[in-house]
């Protein structure tokens, strides 16, 4: 049996792939509050990150058009990285995912205290 491609026709395979990365909707939330310089974006991570994980999820990000990359000729270098115009749409689903988040929060807290 042939397997179908659902990239770009339905919405919900088209969207884990486009957000693929461990912390890609994370680094999505961090630049929804503006536009963020590279090693301010690692710093904020909440693990240890490298420097090329980073970048790695960063072009990702980019290249899916999420994010916009813009690079300031100055010295030293300054590097921004900002959401998209399709980007910035995504901070509807972040608030959604935040009321979720805690309400799973209080769900884990709950289930820990009965055991």
């Amino acid at each position: 049996m042939e397997k179908k491609n659902l990239f770009g026709k339905c919405p919900y395979v088209t969207a884990q792939k486009v957000l693929t990365g461990k912390w890609s909707m994370y680094i999505m939330y961090l630049l929804s509050e503006g536009p963020v310089r590279f090693n301010e974006l690692q710093r904020r991570m909440p693990e240890e990150m490298t420097h090329t994980t980073l970048s790695r999820q960063l072009k990702n990000l980019e290249n899916e058009g999420l994010i916009v990359r813009k690079e300031y000729q100055q010295i030293p270098p300054k590097v921004e990285y900002c959401l998209s115009e399709i980007g910035e749409k995504f901070k509807d689903v972040l608030s959604v995912l935040e009321v979720w988040g805690n309400d799973y929060i209080q769900y884990l807290n709950k289930k820990q205290s009965i055991l």
